[in-house]
Formats: C-alpha cells, sequence, structure tokens
C-alpha cells in the first residue's frame, strides 16, 4: 500500500508505524498441474483421492505370500509412448518500458479497457457518478467504492451458480481499502478545529469502504458490469455482520450495539483477499486500528495493563483517521460515537470501548447470496490482515489458509481446519465456512538462519501463551485470537519485513509472500536476518539517501513433504527487488531495465496458466523513475537457486556487515518482465481472471493521491481532461484472443 495519504490527523504514516517491539528475530511437487483445484472441485470424494493417488505415483503393492511357479508369460505388448511432457510456458510479450506518464500501458497485442470506477451505480435508478462531490450521500451505498484493492472473478453459468470456468459471466468481487478525501467532497473534508463537522460527508466515507459485488459479462470481445444486476451488492462500514469462531459471544466484543458480543458493524480497510473452496470470499481487514479515536491522557487511567498492552501492540492510541468520533450530534445507533473506543459509560455494555476488537479479522461473504449476514471469523486470528490465501484442496485433507500482517516486523501466520475437506460442501455458503473456518489451528513461522524454519501453534498453553507470559497474561482461547500479534511474540515468530500478500504455486505447492519494504529505523543493519538479508542506501535520481530495505523481496517456502499441515518447511529468498543499476549486493536477482521493480505487493498465481505469477507493487522508493506496475512471472520452486553471502553496507556511519542468505534462481527477462505501468502516483494491487484465462481484471488504486490542491490534480485517469482522479478497474485483453501474458 502506497503510504502517501495513509496518515492520521497528525500526519502519521498508518501503515509504515511498526508497535512490534518484542525481541523475535527479525526472519517437492504436490500433485501433477493437471490436477488442478477447479478439477479436484467437481470429484466426488472416492474419484478425487483415486485421481490424486495415481498423480503421486501411488498403486497396490505384493504381498509377501508364495506363488506357484507357472509357464513363462506370453511377452507383454510394447508399452505405450509416455506422455508428451507439458509444454513449459512461455512469456510472450515484449517488455513494457518503465514509465512516469498519466496512463495505463499495456504491450503490444493487448487491450485495456476501464470497467468500473470510483461512484459508479450498481443499482437501477441510481445516476452516473458527477465526480464533483455533490453526488447525494445517501446513494453512496450502492456506488462502486473507491481504492479499489484485492479481487476475485466468481463465474457463474446459466443456473445462476458458481461455475469456476465460466468464461463470459462472472461475479467480479473486490475490496475499497480506503478513501483519497480531497476528492470526495466539493472541496475535501471540512475540519474544524479538529473536528468533521458536515455529517454528509462522514456518511459518504463510510459507504466508500468495503467490498462491491458485481456481476460482470463479456459482449462479444468487450466486457462491461450490468448495473440492475440482483447480485450486485455493497458491504461497507455500516453493514451487520455476525462473529463466529472462539471469540464470538465473549466479554471481549461486547459493545452497546451488540450487549452479548455476537454481532458489529461493518468492515473497512480492506486489503487483500482470499477464497474458499466451497465458493465464497474473504475479505481481510488490514490497518484498522488509526480509525478508532483513543486519547491516551484521559483513556489509560480507565484501562487494565492488559488493555494497555494490547492497544500499544497493535497501535491503538490517537485522534482516528478519519476524525468520524468526532461528528455530533451522534445517531440514536451510534453510528459516529463507535469509533471511540474510550471508556465512557458504567460497563462494556454502554459505550464502544470495545469496538476496536471488533476488527482486524478474515470476513466471509456469500457473493451468490446478496442477502446473507457476513461473519467474521475469528479462529484466524486477529491482525492486520494483508491476506488470506488458500493453499492445496486435497479431498480428505485439512483446508489451510496463509496469512500476512501488513506492518513492519510483522509475521506470517497459516491457519489450519480441523475438519477434512468434503466436496460435497461446494456451493454450501456461510454454513460450510461454520465448517471449516470456525475451529482450527493457528501458527506462526518462525525462520531460521539455515534456510528452514517452524510453525509455532498459537494455542493456550504452548509456546510460552500462558497466564505468566511477562508481557501479556493470557487468559483463554478468545484472548489468543484477538490479541494474536502477542502470541506470536510470545511464541518467537520471525519479524519479517513488512508481509502482505500469499500466493501458492498450482504447480509446487511453493507459498510466496511479498515483503513488500523497511527501513532503518525498523530493521537497522545489526537486525537483518537470512530471510530479511539486506541494508543498502537506495539512492533515488535527485540523490536522495533511502536507507534500509526500501525495495522489498519475496520469500517462498515449502511445507515439509508437500504438507501444507507440517509444523515444518524449507524457505529461500524468491526475488529481490533492485534498480537495475544497483550493485551486485542490492540487486541479488540480476535485474534489467525490463524487469526492474521496486516494493512488491499484490501476487496471484494464474489458474487458467498454472505457474504464472502476477506481482504488482506499491512504490514510493522507485517513482522518481516509474510509476507502479504489473509484472509476469515464472518462478521455479524453493531451492533452485543456493546459498549466497552478501555484504551490507551503511552510508550514514560507514558500517559494513555480511549477511548469509538464500537465493533464487536469478529470472531472467524470460522468467520476469513488466507488462504493465500505471498512471500517475497510483498502486497496482487486486488482480483477477475469467474463468478461461482471456481476460485480465486489475485495479488501479488511487491515481493522483499526492496531490493537496484540489484544483490542480496530479493525475486525471481514468476520464481524463481536467477531471479529478478515481481508482478503477481495468480489464485486459489480448488482441487475438489468447491467453493473457502467454
Amino acid at each position: 500500500m502506497t503510504a502517501n495519504t495513509r496518515t492520521d490527523a497528525h500526519g502519521v504514516d498508518l501503515d509504515d508505524v511498526g508497535t512490534n517491539d518484542s525481541p523475535n528475530p527479525s526472519f517437492t511437487d504436490l500433485v501433477a498441474s493437471r490436477l488442478s483445484r477447479r478439477h479436484l472441485f467437481g470429484l466426488g470424494v472416492g474419484t478425487a483421492g483415486t485421481a490424486l493417488l495415481q498423480a503421486c505415483g501411488g498403486g497396490s503393492g505384493g504381498g509377501g505370500a508364495a506363488f506357484p511357479i507357472l509357464p513363462p508369460a506370453p511377452a507383454p505388448a510394447p508399452a505405450p509412448a509416455p506422455a508428451p511432457s507439458p509444454t513449459p510456458l512461455k512469456l510472450g510479450f515484449n517488455p513494457v518500458a518503465k514509465s512516469l506518464a498519466d496512463v495505463v500501458t499495456v504491450p503490444a497485442g493487448y487491450t485495456a479497457s476501464v470497467l468500473y470506477r470510483l461512484g459508479d451505480p450498481i443499482a437501477a435508478g441510481v445516476a452516473a457518478y458527477k465526480n464533483d462531490g455533490t453526488d447525494d450521500p445517501a446513494t453512496y451505498d450502492r456506488r462502486a467504492g473507491d481504492h479499489h484493492d484485492g479481487m476475485t472473478f466468481f463465474g457463474v453459468n446459466a443456473a445462476n451458480k458458481w461455475d469456476a470456468t465460466s468464461a463470459t459471466r462472472g461475479l467480479l468481487v473486490m475490496n475499497h481499502e480506503a478513501i483519497t478525501p480531497l476528492f470526495l467532497h466539493p472541496a475535501g473534508q471540512t475540519i474544524v478545529s479538529g473536528v468533521r463537522t458536515v455529517a454528509d460527508e462522514v456518511q459518504r466515507e463510510f459507504y466508500l469502504h468495503g467490498v462491491s459485488v458485481i456481476e460482470v459479462n463479456k459482449n462479444g470481445n468487450a466486457w462491461s458490469y450490468k448495473q440492475d444486476s440482483s447480485f450486485n451488492r455493497r458491504v461497507h462500514t455500516l453493514t451487520e455482520m455476525q462473529f463466529s469462531g472462539p471469540a464470538a459471544k465473549t466479554d471481549y466484543l461486547k459493545t452497546k450495539y451488540s450487549t452479548d458480543g455476537s454481532k458489529t458493524r461493518g468492515t473497512l480497510n480492506n486489503c487483500a483477499n482470499g477464497t474458499t473452496p466451497w465458493g465464497t470470499y474473504l475479505t481481510c481487514e488490514e490497518n484498522w486500528a488509526g480509525y478508532f479515536r483513543r486519547i491516551k491522557g484521559t483513556d489509560d487511567s480507565k484501562r487494565s495493563m492488559k488493555e494497555l498492552a494490547s492497544f500499544g501492540r497493535y497501535g491503538v492510541a490517537s485522534t482516528g483517521r478519519e476524525l468520524w468520533a468526532t461528528v455530533t450530534p451522534d445517531t440514536a445507533d451510534g453510528q459516529y460515537g463507535r469509533w471511540n473506543t474510550e471508556v465512557i459509560g458504567a460497563s462494556a455494555t454502554d459505550d464502544y470501548r470495545n469496538g476496536h476488537n471488533t476488527y482486524g479479522w478474515v470476513v466471509e461473504i456469500d457473493p451468490f447470496n446478496p442477502t446473507s449476514t457476513p461473519k467474521k471469523r475469528t479462529a484466524l486470528g486477529r491482525f492486520g490482515h494483508e491476506g488470506a490465501c488458500l493453499g492445496p484442496v486435497v479431498v480428505g485433507k485439512p483446508l489451510v489458509w496463509y496469512m500476512g500482517d501488513d506492518s513492519r516486523n510483522e509475521y506470517i501466520y497459516k491457519f489450519v481446519s480441523t475438519k477434512n475437506w468434503d466436496a460435497a460442501d461446494i456451493g454450501g455458503g456461510m454454513a460450510s465456512g461454520d465448517k471449516y473456518m470456525d475451529d482450527g489451528r493457528l501458527y506462526v513461522a518462525r525462520f531460521d538462519e539455515d534456510g528452514t524454519g517452524v510453525w509455532l501453534e498459537l494455542k493456550l498453553g504452548v509456546n510460552n501463551i500462558t497466564s505468566n507470559y511477562d508481557k501479556y497474561a493470557f487468559a483463554d482461547a478468545a484472548d489468543v485470537v484477538i490479541n494474536a500479534r502477542l502470541a506470536a511474540d510470545a511464541a518467537g515468530a520471525t519479524k519479517m519485513d513488512r508481509p502482505e500478500w500469499t500466493a501458492v504455486n498450482p504447480k509446487t505447492g511453493d507459498v510466496y509472500v511479498t515483503l513488500t519494504n523497511t527501513n532503518a529505523a525498523s530493521r537497522p543493519i545489526d537486525k537483518t536476518s537470512a530471510s530479511n538479508p539486506r541494508y543498502y542506501d537506495d539512492q533515488t535520481t535527485a540523490n536522495k539517501s533511502q536507507l534500509g530495505n526500501p525495495n522489498g523481496h519475496i520469500v517462498r517456502f515449502a511445507d515439509e513433504n508437500a504438507d501444507p499441515t507440517s509444523l515444518r518447511f524449507k524457505w529461500d529468498v524468491y526475488l529481490f527487488a533492485a534498480r537495475s543499476t544497483a550493485s551486485a549486493d542490492v540487486n541479488l536477482s540480476q535485474l534489467t531495465a525490463d524487469n526492474d521493480l521496486s516494493s512488491p505487493d499484490g501476487m496471484w498465481f494464474s489458474h487458467a496458466a498454472p505457474g504464472l505469477l502476477w506481482l504488482q507493487t506499491d512504490d514510493g522508493a522507485y517513482t522518481d523513475v516509474t510509476n507502479c506496475m504489473l509484472l509476469a512471472a515464472l518462478p521455479g520452486k524453493v531451492g533452485d537457486g543456493g546459498a549466497k553471502v552478501i555484504t551490507n553496507v551503511d552510508t550514514a556511519s560507514s558500517r559494513t556487515r555480511t549477511q548469509n542468505t538464500f537465493v533464487g534462481k536469478a529470472p531472467g527477462t524470460e522468467g520476469l518482465r513488466r507488462f504493465l505501468v500505471g498512471p500517475v502516483d497510483c498502486e497496482l494491487t487486486g488482480i483477477a481472471e475469467s474463468g478461461d484465462g482471456r481476460a485480465l481484471f486489475v485495479n488501479i488504486q488511487h491515481p493522483g493521491e499526492g496531490t493537496s490542491d484540489i484544483a490542480a490534480p496530479i493525475s486525471h485517469w481514468p476520464d481524463g481532461g481536467a477531471s479529478r482522479p478515481r481508482s478503477a478497474t481495468v480489464v485486459i485483453t489480448k488482441n487475438d484472443g489468447g491467453l493473457i501474458g502467454l
């Protein structure tokens, strides 16, 4: 996420602020590619199990019994010729050059068209968006939200059911992470002495966060969304949601709105996403803490030591990112006051002192049932969820989701279901979620210096997670998931360079995690580790020093025995982002002008072309040279490179330090090249494809957000002219109708 405008009222960069002061250290193929996850969905338990056995070389074996001597058998028929090996994937486009232009650039032979923009209406009778801040605030619950982010395409068949292979019709479900307030109102936010004085402005902002569900259709060679589809839906900060899992209906979640802790209102700061094998969408609440108002000087004396420790670890201590709590008078149902998480009443059911605990979760939404109530799945832990990537799906085995916590020096997690996957649950909606996501084991990763790692369970009574832990006295299972960061501290997880998106290679089962960047304050030169190995000075073209790891890297790991439930793994660094002109100890992946990048963030493997990886950037370090970008990659597997010793240099102090690490095979332009460059001041984030892989949906977030002058935007994308910029979804097609990128 670009940090340019993610600030609170005091200008503090909320995405980049780390709250981890713990002493923790800073850091075989699964099945044949033809047995894709999509194929498994259509198999019964017996059929799928047989197919998997055959794919892994299984079969019946002979026993130890004696057999009579028989005449020689006839010569066997010649064995059939072995099936030809799958043709290796090959990138089939010329790299796009770096660019600072206010346009979307794609390779020759491709077309990028705008599909869905901030403010676009998604219900009959809602007028087109004026984009001048004067649209009726009451209509915003039926308009596209702002800051388009993580996204999934759910194919729809003629019976209005989920069909993963659908090539012409689907539900596009996407997150709306945050807002660029300057462009939403006639003259930006109205703030007087630190108080929001125009309630209508705040109403717009409530609706512009959250999630969109829209129906999209292919007509000829063009895609459009259907404004009056019965599937269309907005989920936002006022949408009622249920809690499920170990924290539901506990004292920690009780508020004036829900006196039994069973429900809450809304979701926000929805960044990356996830899916389930039964056909629902997972939206993930990332940097939610800054939205809550809590003035330490007046509230600290009313809090227990445990509460203060939790507030500090999650960063809940500010005037509130958008000052929503300051609107007066409040509504009868507390729409504004609920963002004030201070102690005001006599008990937790008299105020919103626990309001912060109701955010920070993975939220399940059923896109095929517009009247269904979303659920916050507390078993997956509460932190700055960047995403929840589903691991390999195998009938009769547990389901696994991998997750990053997007803040500097935070951790990588996985959740393993207690129940084994049954393909009969496909299409089961929220009931299937109850079965698989409310009961399981939550783990956090420790990356060891020898290229191996351990999954540490976050459970009361193990791994130092006890009532005697000196930083926080854990009381019960709900306390552990609500304070998952503190539990991970206690367990000894490895601090990472800002973990963001996770993605699983369907060909190998390897898990990839983008580590977007960090700075010198978060990881000084003496705090590098094998999994977070670089410290350097990234000099801009204006000779500005950027110390730390401002360009980021991508770590990957393979769970032991290709088993996602394993407690051990091997890891290496797939890719080190860097300028192509950087030194060899910085540009460890030997990037060139055709594929150099900075700050990898969004990441997703194609389903139509297994093994094809898409990488998106959220950059502020390399934007002196180029806008943010999308790259196509063909990665190998964990261990395809080797051990390496690098020399880190701190130019500010003239110190040097060597560091051991493990580097993946250099990708070259055959394995990595730039596919798209976005408009000015944007972030590339969110990606999905149609069922046949011949349409690629990509989100362009917050173009032009770095300006403070509403009369002179630095971007006018996508509408051009003198218009205000708008976040938007584009759809990319190949002019010859082929697979994207190949």
